[in-house]
Protein backbone atom coordinates (compact mmCIF):
# COMPACT_ATOMS: atom_id res chain seq x y z
CA UNK A 1 0.00 0.00 0.00
CA UNK A 2 1.06 3.61 -1.16
CA UNK A 3 -0.06 6.53 -0.09
CA UNK A 4 0.41 9.80 -1.31
CA UNK A 5 -0.85 13.51 -0.12
CA UNK A 6 -1.47 16.28 -2.66
CA UNK A 7 -1.12 19.05 -0.29
CA UNK A 8 -2.10 22.08 -2.17
CA UNK A 9 -2.42 25.62 -0.46
CA UNK A 10 -6.08 25.78 -0.57
CA UNK A 11 -6.90 22.11 -0.52
CA UNK A 12 -5.29 18.90 -0.10
CA UNK A 13 -6.27 15.26 -0.41
CA UNK A 14 -4.89 11.61 -0.69
CA UNK A 15 -4.14 9.17 -3.49
CA UNK A 16 -4.16 5.42 -2.62
CA UNK A 17 -2.03 2.85 -4.51
CA UNK A 18 -2.71 -0.27 -3.87
CA UNK A 19 -3.12 -3.92 -5.50
CA UNK A 20 -6.52 -5.26 -5.05
CA UNK A 21 -7.86 -1.83 -3.83
CA UNK A 22 -10.60 -2.01 -6.05
CA UNK A 23 -12.23 -5.74 -3.69
CA UNK A 24 -12.68 -2.72 -0.80
CA UNK A 25 -13.63 0.02 -2.15
CA UNK A 26 -16.72 0.55 -0.61
CA UNK A 27 -14.51 0.71 2.97
CA UNK A 28 -12.17 3.25 1.23
CA UNK A 29 -14.48 5.60 -0.26
CA UNK A 30 -16.59 5.83 2.80
CA UNK A 31 -15.15 8.33 4.93
CA UNK A 32 -15.19 10.62 1.65
CA UNK A 33 -18.72 9.82 0.74
CA UNK A 34 -21.28 12.93 1.93
CA UNK A 35 -24.21 11.63 1.10
CA UNK A 36 -25.57 8.21 1.30
CA UNK A 37 -25.55 8.10 -2.08
CA UNK A 38 -23.12 7.88 -5.30
CA UNK A 39 -23.56 8.82 -9.44
CA UNK A 40 -20.95 6.68 -10.70
CA UNK A 41 -19.82 7.49 -14.22
CA UNK A 42 -18.24 4.75 -16.44
CA UNK A 43 -18.05 3.19 -19.86
CA UNK A 44 -19.30 0.51 -21.30
CA UNK A 45 -15.83 -1.09 -21.77
CA UNK A 46 -15.12 -0.72 -18.38
CA UNK A 47 -18.46 -1.51 -17.20
CA UNK A 48 -18.53 -4.91 -18.66
CA UNK A 49 -15.68 -5.86 -16.02
CA UNK A 50 -15.49 -3.55 -13.18
CA UNK A 51 -18.94 -2.20 -12.77
CA UNK A 52 -21.03 -4.38 -10.91
CA UNK A 53 -18.35 -5.32 -7.89
CA UNK A 54 -18.03 -1.78 -7.43
CA UNK A 55 -21.57 -1.16 -7.25
CA UNK A 56 -22.51 -3.97 -4.81
CA UNK A 57 -19.64 -3.76 -2.63
CA UNK A 58 -21.07 0.12 -2.00
CA UNK A 59 -24.58 -1.38 -1.51
CA UNK A 60 -23.55 -3.67 0.88
CA UNK A 61 -21.98 -0.67 2.77
CA UNK A 62 -24.91 1.46 2.95
CA UNK A 63 -24.55 3.21 -0.17
CA UNK A 64 -27.34 3.88 -2.57
CA UNK A 65 -25.23 4.18 -6.31
CA UNK A 66 -27.06 5.68 -9.41
CA UNK A 67 -24.90 4.93 -12.64
CA UNK A 68 -24.66 6.17 -16.10
CA UNK A 69 -22.79 4.15 -18.98
CA UNK A 70 -21.46 6.11 -21.42
CA UNK A 71 -19.88 4.96 -24.85
CA UNK A 72 -15.77 4.43 -24.78
CA UNK A 73 -13.56 6.65 -26.73
CA UNK A 74 -12.33 9.84 -27.29
CA UNK A 75 -15.50 11.33 -28.95
CA UNK A 76 -17.61 10.98 -25.67
CA UNK A 77 -15.28 14.24 -24.12
CA UNK A 78 -17.97 16.56 -25.97
CA UNK A 79 -20.41 19.13 -25.77
CA UNK A 80 -23.07 16.77 -26.76
CA UNK A 81 -21.91 13.86 -24.59
CA UNK A 82 -20.88 16.71 -21.30
CA UNK A 83 -25.18 18.47 -22.00
CA UNK A 84 -26.84 14.50 -21.84
CA UNK A 85 -24.36 13.55 -18.66
CA UNK A 86 -25.42 16.88 -16.81
CA UNK A 87 -29.12 16.90 -17.74
CA UNK A 88 -29.11 12.80 -16.23
CA UNK A 89 -27.73 14.10 -13.00
CA UNK A 90 -30.13 16.84 -12.67
CA UNK A 91 -33.25 14.77 -13.27
CA UNK A 92 -32.08 12.47 -11.07
CA UNK A 93 -31.70 15.00 -8.19
CA UNK A 94 -28.37 15.41 -7.95
CA UNK A 95 -27.16 18.11 -5.47
CA UNK A 96 -24.05 19.92 -4.38
CA UNK A 97 -23.31 17.62 -1.84
CA UNK A 98 -23.05 14.85 -3.66
CA UNK A 99 -20.30 12.86 -5.16
CA UNK A 100 -19.18 11.80 -8.22
CA UNK A 101 -17.15 8.49 -8.80
CA UNK A 102 -15.31 8.43 -12.10
CA UNK A 103 -14.65 5.14 -12.80
CA UNK A 104 -12.47 4.56 -16.27
CA UNK A 105 -9.70 5.53 -18.36
CA UNK A 106 -8.51 8.93 -19.20
CA UNK A 107 -11.98 10.36 -20.70
CA UNK A 108 -14.59 9.30 -18.27
CA UNK A 109 -12.05 11.02 -15.85
CA UNK A 110 -12.06 14.33 -17.60
CA UNK A 111 -15.15 14.32 -18.25
CA UNK A 112 -16.41 13.56 -14.87
CA UNK A 113 -14.57 15.89 -12.91
CA UNK A 114 -15.76 18.55 -15.22
CA UNK A 115 -18.91 17.90 -15.02
CA UNK A 116 -18.70 17.87 -11.57
CA UNK A 117 -16.96 21.16 -11.80
CA UNK A 118 -20.21 23.10 -13.31
CA UNK A 119 -23.06 21.13 -12.17
CA UNK A 120 -24.97 23.31 -9.51
CA UNK A 121 -21.72 25.08 -9.39
CA UNK A 122 -19.36 21.90 -7.80
CA UNK A 123 -20.10 18.97 -6.59
CA UNK A 124 -17.53 16.35 -5.40
CA UNK A 125 -15.96 13.81 -7.12
CA UNK A 126 -13.92 11.17 -6.62
CA UNK A 127 -11.35 9.38 -9.14
CA UNK A 128 -10.92 5.54 -9.65
CA UNK A 129 -8.89 5.34 -12.92
CA UNK A 130 -8.75 1.67 -14.95
CA UNK A 131 -6.10 2.42 -17.28
CA UNK A 132 -2.43 2.91 -17.06
CA UNK A 133 -2.55 5.83 -18.76
CA UNK A 134 -5.41 7.14 -16.09
CA UNK A 135 -3.65 6.03 -13.17
CA UNK A 136 -0.31 7.65 -13.81
CA UNK A 137 -1.43 10.62 -15.29
CA UNK A 138 -4.54 11.87 -15.78
CA UNK A 139 -6.45 10.74 -12.68
CA UNK A 140 -3.71 13.47 -10.80
CA UNK A 141 -3.89 17.03 -10.58
CA UNK A 142 -7.38 18.54 -11.63
CA UNK A 143 -6.91 19.27 -15.01
CA UNK A 144 -10.66 18.10 -16.76
CA UNK A 145 -12.02 19.29 -19.81
CA UNK A 146 -13.73 18.13 -22.97
CA UNK A 147 -12.54 18.14 -26.48
CA UNK A 148 -14.06 21.04 -29.25
CA UNK A 149 -13.43 21.14 -32.97
CA UNK A 150 -10.41 23.36 -32.50
CA UNK A 151 -8.38 20.42 -30.77
CA UNK A 152 -8.00 18.83 -27.64
CA UNK A 153 -8.80 19.73 -24.05
CA UNK A 154 -9.74 23.27 -24.94
CA UNK A 155 -12.63 23.43 -22.77
CA UNK A 156 -12.22 22.92 -18.95
CA UNK A 157 -10.84 24.21 -15.82
CA UNK A 158 -8.83 22.55 -12.38
CA UNK A 159 -10.61 20.91 -10.56
CA UNK A 160 -8.91 18.51 -7.87
CA UNK A 161 -10.76 15.25 -6.50
CA UNK A 162 -12.09 14.01 -3.27
CA UNK A 163 -10.28 11.27 -3.50
CA UNK A 164 -7.93 8.93 -5.76
CA UNK A 165 -7.89 4.92 -5.22
CA UNK A 166 -5.17 3.04 -8.05
CA UNK A 167 -5.29 -0.73 -8.24
CA UNK A 168 -2.73 -1.88 -10.09
CA UNK A 169 -4.60 -5.19 -11.22
CA UNK A 170 -7.25 -4.16 -12.67
CA UNK A 171 -4.62 -3.52 -15.39
CA UNK A 172 -4.92 -7.25 -15.60
CA UNK A 173 -7.72 -6.60 -18.05
CA UNK A 174 -6.33 -3.89 -19.91
CA UNK A 175 -5.83 -4.29 -24.17
CA UNK A 176 -2.05 -4.44 -24.59
CA UNK A 177 -2.29 -1.18 -26.79
CA UNK A 178 -3.75 0.62 -24.00
CA UNK A 179 -0.79 -0.33 -21.53
CA UNK A 180 1.65 0.53 -23.80
CA UNK A 181 -0.04 3.93 -24.62
CA UNK A 182 0.11 4.48 -20.47
CA UNK A 183 3.28 3.69 -20.26
CA UNK A 184 4.61 6.32 -22.86
CA UNK A 185 3.12 8.56 -19.62
CA UNK A 186 5.08 7.01 -17.42
CA UNK A 187 8.45 7.09 -19.88
CA UNK A 188 7.74 10.77 -19.51
CA UNK A 189 8.49 11.05 -15.86
CA UNK A 190 11.88 10.09 -16.68
CA UNK A 191 12.59 12.24 -19.36
CA UNK A 192 11.64 14.95 -16.98
CA UNK A 193 13.46 15.77 -14.56
CA UNK A 194 14.32 11.96 -13.78
CA UNK A 195 17.24 10.56 -15.55
CA UNK A 196 17.81 7.67 -12.87
CA UNK A 197 14.21 6.38 -13.62
CA UNK A 198 14.89 6.65 -16.82
CA UNK A 199 17.14 4.28 -16.60
CA UNK A 200 14.51 1.94 -14.77
CA UNK A 201 12.36 1.81 -17.23
CA UNK A 202 14.92 0.82 -19.81
CA UNK A 203 15.80 -2.17 -17.47
CA UNK A 204 12.27 -2.92 -16.32
CA UNK A 205 9.67 -1.68 -18.83
CA UNK A 206 9.67 -5.52 -20.53
CA UNK A 207 8.58 -7.14 -17.47
CA UNK A 208 6.10 -3.42 -16.51
CA UNK A 209 4.57 -4.25 -20.06
CA UNK A 210 4.13 -8.54 -19.36
CA UNK A 211 2.51 -6.99 -16.00
CA UNK A 212 4.82 -7.70 -13.41
CA UNK A 213 2.56 -6.58 -10.07
CA UNK A 214 5.75 -5.12 -8.61
CA UNK A 215 6.59 -3.01 -11.83
CA UNK A 216 3.55 -2.09 -12.29
CA UNK A 217 3.28 -0.52 -8.61
CA UNK A 218 6.64 0.81 -8.80
CA UNK A 219 6.11 2.72 -11.86
CA UNK A 220 2.01 4.19 -10.77
CA UNK A 221 3.56 5.01 -7.24
CA UNK A 222 6.87 6.94 -8.73
CA UNK A 223 4.86 8.48 -11.57
CA UNK A 224 2.23 9.81 -9.28
CA UNK A 225 4.60 10.85 -7.06
CA UNK A 226 6.59 12.75 -9.65
CA UNK A 227 3.63 14.44 -10.57
CA UNK A 228 2.38 15.03 -7.16
CA UNK A 229 5.47 17.00 -6.56
CA UNK A 230 4.94 19.10 -8.91
CA UNK A 231 1.23 20.26 -9.06
CA UNK A 232 1.92 21.01 -5.91
CA UNK A 233 4.28 23.66 -6.40
CA UNK A 234 2.19 25.00 -9.41
CA UNK A 235 -1.53 23.84 -9.51
CA UNK A 236 -2.89 25.37 -12.13
CA UNK A 237 0.25 25.72 -14.23
CA UNK A 238 1.14 29.89 -13.64
CA UNK A 239 4.71 29.46 -12.94
CA UNK A 240 5.46 27.25 -15.79
CA UNK A 241 7.08 24.30 -13.89
CA UNK A 242 3.56 22.19 -14.11
CA UNK A 243 4.12 22.88 -18.19
CA UNK A 244 6.89 20.51 -17.92
CA UNK A 245 4.18 17.79 -17.74
CA UNK A 246 3.19 18.40 -21.22
CA UNK A 247 6.35 16.93 -22.89
CA UNK A 248 5.22 15.63 -26.06
CA UNK A 249 2.61 16.94 -25.93
CA UNK A 250 2.85 19.79 -28.26
CA UNK A 251 3.76 17.48 -31.09
CA UNK A 252 1.67 14.90 -29.90
CA UNK A 253 -1.91 16.86 -29.96
CA UNK A 254 -0.58 18.00 -33.59
CA UNK A 255 -0.69 14.31 -34.53
CA UNK A 256 -4.04 13.22 -33.14
CA UNK A 257 -5.46 16.39 -34.33
CA UNK A 258 -4.13 15.07 -37.61
CA UNK A 259 -5.81 11.51 -37.38
CA UNK A 260 -9.20 13.36 -36.38
CA UNK A 261 -8.58 12.73 -32.64
CA UNK A 262 -9.82 8.88 -33.87
CA UNK A 263 -8.55 5.12 -32.67
CA UNK A 264 -5.72 5.40 -35.66
CA UNK A 265 -3.55 6.92 -32.87
CA UNK A 266 -4.50 7.16 -29.42
CA UNK A 267 -2.91 9.75 -26.33
CA UNK A 268 -0.66 7.70 -25.15
CA UNK A 269 0.74 6.71 -27.93
CA UNK A 270 0.37 10.62 -29.71
CA UNK A 271 2.73 11.37 -26.76
CA UNK A 272 5.48 8.91 -26.89
CA UNK A 273 5.79 10.11 -31.23
CA UNK A 274 5.85 13.76 -29.72
CA UNK A 275 8.49 13.15 -26.97
CA UNK A 276 10.60 11.88 -29.96
CA UNK A 277 9.95 14.44 -31.64
CA UNK A 278 10.73 16.81 -28.63
CA UNK A 279 14.41 15.18 -27.83
CA UNK A 280 15.20 15.50 -32.02
CA UNK A 281 14.16 18.71 -32.20
CA UNK A 282 16.52 19.35 -29.04
CA UNK A 283 18.86 17.97 -30.65
CA UNK A 284 19.10 19.76 -33.89
CA UNK A 285 18.72 22.99 -31.70
CA UNK A 286 22.44 21.90 -30.17
CA UNK A 287 20.41 21.69 -26.38
CA UNK A 288 21.48 17.85 -26.45
CA UNK A 289 23.42 15.30 -27.61
CA UNK A 290 21.76 13.49 -30.72
CA UNK A 291 22.98 10.30 -28.43
CA UNK A 292 20.27 11.31 -25.90
CA UNK A 293 17.66 11.77 -29.16
CA UNK A 294 18.30 8.33 -30.33
CA UNK A 295 18.08 6.44 -26.76
CA UNK A 296 14.85 8.14 -25.90
CA UNK A 297 13.56 6.80 -29.92
CA UNK A 298 15.11 3.41 -29.21
CA UNK A 299 13.11 3.00 -25.83
CA UNK A 300 9.98 3.81 -27.15
CA UNK A 301 10.43 1.71 -30.44
CA UNK A 302 11.43 -1.25 -27.73
CA UNK A 303 8.39 -0.44 -26.00
CA UNK A 304 5.95 -1.20 -29.36
CA UNK A 305 5.47 2.54 -29.39
CA UNK A 306 5.34 5.01 -32.09
CA UNK A 307 8.88 6.66 -32.44
CA UNK A 308 8.28 9.80 -34.65
CA UNK A 309 6.04 10.32 -37.10
CA UNK A 310 6.97 7.18 -39.55
CA UNK A 311 6.01 5.01 -36.96
CA UNK A 312 2.83 7.14 -36.03
CA UNK A 313 1.47 6.94 -39.28
CA UNK A 314 1.65 10.40 -40.54
CA UNK A 315 2.52 11.91 -42.99
CA UNK A 316 1.56 15.75 -42.94
CA UNK A 317 3.22 18.69 -43.81
CA UNK A 318 4.97 20.69 -41.59
CA UNK A 319 3.03 23.50 -41.98
CA UNK A 320 0.04 21.78 -41.41
CA UNK A 321 1.24 20.24 -38.71
CA UNK A 322 1.99 23.46 -36.79
CA UNK A 323 -1.59 25.00 -38.21
CA UNK A 324 -2.81 22.27 -35.13
CA UNK A 325 -0.40 23.59 -32.58
CA UNK A 326 -1.66 27.15 -33.04
CA UNK A 327 -4.37 26.04 -30.67
CA UNK A 328 -2.01 24.63 -28.01
CA UNK A 329 -3.10 26.07 -24.39
CA UNK A 330 0.42 27.15 -23.84
CA UNK A 331 0.29 29.53 -26.60
CA UNK A 332 0.71 33.28 -25.11
CA UNK A 333 0.81 36.37 -26.90
CA UNK A 334 1.28 34.96 -30.40
CA UNK A 335 4.35 32.79 -29.20
CA UNK A 336 3.96 28.68 -28.66
CA UNK A 337 6.73 27.82 -25.71
CA UNK A 338 8.01 24.28 -26.37
CA UNK A 339 9.05 21.50 -23.98
CA UNK A 340 12.67 20.49 -25.11
CA UNK A 341 15.22 18.96 -23.18
CA UNK A 342 19.16 19.72 -22.24
CA UNK A 343 19.38 16.25 -21.94
CA UNK A 344 17.59 12.68 -20.37
CA UNK A 345 16.07 14.22 -17.18
CA UNK A 346 16.75 17.60 -18.20
CA UNK A 347 13.75 19.13 -19.99
CA UNK A 348 12.55 22.87 -19.77
CA UNK A 349 10.53 25.74 -21.86
CA UNK A 350 12.15 26.98 -24.29
CA UNK A 351 10.30 30.19 -25.44
CA UNK A 352 12.22 31.14 -28.66
CA UNK A 353 11.03 28.74 -31.09
CA UNK A 354 10.10 30.01 -34.81
CA UNK A 355 7.28 27.53 -36.04
CA UNK A 356 8.68 27.83 -39.34
CA UNK A 357 11.90 25.87 -38.27
CA UNK A 358 9.36 22.97 -36.25
CA UNK A 359 7.29 23.10 -39.32
CA UNK A 360 11.00 22.63 -41.93
CA UNK A 361 12.32 20.12 -39.14
CA UNK A 362 9.00 18.07 -39.49
CA UNK A 363 9.21 18.02 -43.05
CA UNK A 364 12.84 16.61 -42.64
CA UNK A 365 11.38 14.56 -39.93
CA UNK A 366 8.86 13.03 -42.36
Amino acid sequence: MNRISVDLASYGYEILIEAGALDAAAAKLKPHIRNDRVFLITDTNVAAKWLDPLETGLQKSGIKVVSKILPPGEQTKSWTVLEQLTDWLLDEGAERSDTLIALGGGVIGDLTGFAASILKRGCHFIQIPTSLLAQVDSSVGGKTAINSRAGKNLIGRFNQPEYVLIDPLVLGTLPDRELRAGYAEVVKYGLINNASFFDWCENNGAELLNRDPAALTYAITESVRAKAGIVVEDEKELSGRRALLNLGHTFGHALEAETGYSSALVHGEAVAAGMALAFHYSARRGHCDGADALRVESHLERSGLPHGLKSASVNAPGERLVQHMLHDKKMTAGNLPFLLANGIGQTFLADDVALEDVASFLDQAR
